[in-house]
């Protein structure tokens, strides 16, 4: 599988786009308008190991609600995930079986190289 779960309104996933390019057997999930089912979480987990490596922790519901006083367990992690789209760290790049979560520099730039291996 070729995936690429991402928000069409984020200016960041869209900059990440445009840089990696991906090819047009990629599938692009614009998670505002297509939710996230439990299926494609429970797999996004498996690879990248736990909910918590998915959730975003700088999403403006998660100031709002107070979560961060909170002890999350990754049952509660996977639950808000699929309550809300904007607790899913952005992008998820799924190749295969690697996955590549987030922004971050170092993510984007592994996620490009095995795209273009």
């Amino acid at each position: 599988m070729k995936k690429i779960y991402h928000l069409s309104t984020c200016d960041t996933c869209q900059r990440i786009l445009k840089e990696l390019d991906p090819p047009k057997d990629f599938k692009l999930q614009d998670i505002k308008n297509e939710g996230i089912t439990s299926d494609q979480l429970e797999s996004m987990a498996k690879l990248s190991g736990s909910y918590e490596s998915l959730f975003s922790k700088r999403a403006r519901l998660y100031k709002e609600r107070n979560l961060k006083e909170q002890k999350l367990s990754e049952a509660d992690y996977k639950a808000l995930i699929l309550e809300h789209y904007t607790f899913l760290k952005r992008p998820v790049i799924v190749i295969e079986n690697d996955i590549f979560v987030g922004n971050s520099k170092a993510v984007v730039a592994a996620a490009k190289a095995r795209i273009n291996s």
